[in-house]
């Protein structure tokens, strides 16, 4: 049996420039449920902003936005959708 799936966007300001790997490697061990990934880097003000959307179990979600958020430097917010 399939498990239930919900598509999310988790967006994420990176200030802290060291944090990058971290968050790349983090995306990455979730890059099967990754439909698409958007990355700003806006040099004016020397922050990265990423939008990752998903289609994945709530945990899976959970997890990974859970895990960026723990970074120091990275600030993120995550969007459900209701269907």
């Amino acid at each position: 049996m399939e498990k239930e799936t919900r598509v999310a966007v988790i967006s994420m300001i990176v200030e802290n420039p060291d944090a990058v790997p971290e968050v790349n490697r983090i995306l990455h061990e979730g890059s099967e449920y990754i439909i698409g990934r958007m990355g700003i880097p806006y040099r004016t003000r020397n922050i990265n902003i990423i939008s990752i959307v998903l289609d994945a179990p709530q945990p899976v979600i959970s997890g990974i936005s859970g895990k960026l958020g723990t970074l120091d430097g990275v600030s993120v917010k995550t969007a459900y959708s209701n269907i």
